[in-house]
């Protein structure tokens, strides 16, 4: 919308220098007419209040059509100011949406770093020596909190673990380790064994599966 605005401030400054070049012009033809009528009829009386109340309506035109030249060459000016603010600001928010688009993410994962930290400090301050198995069970609780809440924190931000196995190899989500042998109940061609989770953003794969994929020969390549 600026920018066609900058476009009609200089097309209506365009028309109103050419119209002022043609009002300035005009006085000299009416003059060389008039001298090329007094050479025809040099006894006609010279018509002196016609010219001069001409001349004061031109200047008087142009006159204002100057002030209007000056009021759209500063509406101009604003108008390019306008638009370089529009870029500066849009370029700053651009930038800001960068630096700052994962703050809502990285939030959550605060909250499971204390987690993981709290159990550290339970173990380490708790548990006595030689007592391995109140420690485990401490262990194993901390890590079921800390599995739950990284899941929940996945789950908000649209971040989904795949779970490829049984389905037909896609070279779109899931990177190729081996061929393993088709064993009961599994078809040739899908994935027989996940060597790492693939995950997906929003539906859009942001990390491949790394899977092993079943054949009907029984050669492991």
């Amino acid at each position: 919308m600026a920018a066609w605005s900058l476009w009609a401030v200089q097309r209506r400054v365009q028309r109103l220098l050419a119209s002022r070049s043609r009002i300035w012009l005009h006085p000299f033809s009416t003059a060389t007419q008039r001298t090329a009528g007094e050479d025809c009829s040099s006894e006609d009386p010279p018509d002196e209040l016609g010219p001069s109340l001409a001349e004061r309506a031109l200047k008087l035109k142009a006159v204002k059509l100057e002030k209007e030249v000056q009021d759209l060459t500063l509406r101009y000016q604003r108008a390019v100011a306008d638009c370089e603010n529009i870029r500066k600001r849009t370029q700053r928010c651009v930038e800001d949406a960068k630096i700052f688009g994962i703050q809502s993410f990285c939030k959550d994962l605060v909250e499971v770093a204390d987690i993981l930290e709290k159990t550290t400090e339970c173990i380490s301050e708790e548990t006595e020596p030689g007592d391995q198995k109140l420690t485990l069970e401490k262990v194993f609780r901390g890590l079921s909190l800390l599995e739950a809440k990284l899941k929940s924190v996945f789950a908000k931000h649209g971040l989904e673990k795949m779970a490829p196995i049984g389905d037909k190899y896609d070279p779109h989500e899931h990177e190729l380790i081996c061929h393993v042998p088709a064993g009961v109940g599994v078809q040739p061609g899908t994935v027989a064994l996940v060597r790492q989770d693939g995950y997906k953003l929003h539906g859009r794969t942001i990390r491949l599966a790394q899977v092993e994929v079943a054949v009907e020969s029984q050669r492991r390549l």
